[in-house]
């Protein structure tokens, strides 16, 4: 197979890429002059269309392919990348490159044969240079690409620039911010109840009545293609995962990790449990939560899916009508990178301390805390003690 199949399809590819909006945060990270970068994330946020806006914006010839595609499998990659160089080609752009067998090995003998050649990749979330045995880790940059926060997703929706807000501006001016931000979009709270359901994954553009499919089909992928290839599991374990995510879609709160119990449940060791709940968390399913009191736990206190798309999309599957109070902790926690439950209050967030609840919540739990606040499901605030939720989704 010469390079030319791929040439072309990069072309049909790129015809259908509008640059009208760009992920300009992970951009700039591909744009840099590292020689080679990986994009890591979960299915469905919008890896391969960042990587041909990349390509389009290039002044430097670049050749796509993918590991989707059986033929770029079936051929050898330091051969096709010799070919292209040859022609002038200066970067190559090898997406779900997970998927191709020996790719560390292949990947390593290309950058140390070709000084002058820029590689980027992308794969899937639990991708980890460490695993494997060829030394990367050296020559390899890793960047994770997470969902749309509330944020971008609105600049999809209104086609307009929004500002990102530090936590501490959030913690300090909330009350002008939500204030100004509901006048003027008169409709932006009800577009955060829409997010919550929809909008954490740019292919919601695509149209709504097929989202929740969309999404339970990537996430059926993870549990059955990328789980299985990416570590080393017996085939007959696979239902395991999926009596996990039942377990927790249908407990309807934050789920408690009793690990003594759920592996007598499987009948598989606790380590082995533990290994599976680590699995988990590193493919974007779950967000494991540690508590925080005097000191972290080492171990995860309680699990929550990594957003409330995948929540109502699994709630869905089993007709179940979602509390409340879970959907809104679960977008609450994964607006941070570390957040962790606390003794006092709900969560704790670089030592404030955090209650999340609905309007008539009030300061009875956290009253004696100076520097605690309540995190609302409400629109805009006067108290800048009691902060909108979804102003957390501006953090990026």
């Amino acid at each position: 197979m010469n390079i030319d199949y791929f040439i072309r399809k990069q072309e049909l590819n790129l015809a259908n890429i509008t640059l009208k909006y760009i992920r300009n945060k992970y951009l700039k990270l591909l744009q840099s002059d590292e020689r080679l970068i990986a994009l890591i994330g979960a299915r469905g946020v919008g890896k391969t269309t960042l990587l041909f806006q990349y390509i389009k914006l290039l002044d430097e010839k670049a050749l796509y392919m993918s590991g989707d595609d059986i033929e770029f499998t079936n051929s050898k990659l330091y051969d096709l990348v010799d070919e292209f160089y040859i022609l002038g080609g200066r970067v190559v752009v090898i997406d779900e490159i997970h998927k191709y067998k020996n790719w560390s090995q292949e990947i390593k003998n290309i950058y140390d044969s070709f000084p002058d050649l820029k590689i980027r990749l992308s794969g899937s979330s639990m991708l980890n240079i460490l695993y494997e045995k060829y030394d990367l880790s050296r020559r390899l940059v890793i960047h994770y690409m997470d969902i749309l926060s509330f944020k971008e997703y609105l600049e999809l929706t209104y086609n307009t620039t929004f500002q990102n807000y530090t936590l501490d501006e959030i913690l300090t001016n909330s009350n002008d911010i939500s204030k100004e931000l509901v006048f003027k979009y008169k409709d932006l709270y009800a577009h955060f109840k829409e997010y919550l359901k929809y909008g954490a994954y740019p292919f919601f553009l695509e149209g709504l009545d097929s989202f929740d499919d969309k999404l339970y089909n990537a996430l059926d992928k993870i549990i059955y293609e990328d789980i299985p290839s990416l570590n080393k599991i017996d085939y007959s374990h696979i239902s395991i995962f999926e009596k996990l995510i039942y377990f927790i879609t249908s407990a309807n709160k934050p789920f408690s990790v009793n690990v003594a119990s759920l592996s007598r449940e499987f009948g598989i060791t606790e380590p082995t449990l533990n290994t599976y709940l680590q699995i988990l968390d590193k493919t974007g399913i779950f967000k494991s939560m540690r508590k925080k009191s005097k000191k972290i736990s080492k171990k995860p206190q309680k699990l929550l899916f990594s957003n409330t798309n995948i929540l109502n999309t699994y709630a869905d599957k089993i007709n179940l009508e979602l509390d409340i109070g879970v959907v809104r902790e679960t977008f609450f926690v994964n607006c941070f990178k570390e957040v962790y439950y606390s003794d006092i209050g709900d969560f704790v967030v670089d030592n404030y301390i955090f209650e999340v609840g609905g309007k008539n919540k009030t300061f009875e739990q956290i009253k004696d805390i100076s520097n605690s606040y309540l995190a609302l499901d409400i629109d805009f605030t006067t108290n800048d003690k009691k902060i909108p939720l979804y102003l957390f989704g501006f953090l990026y």
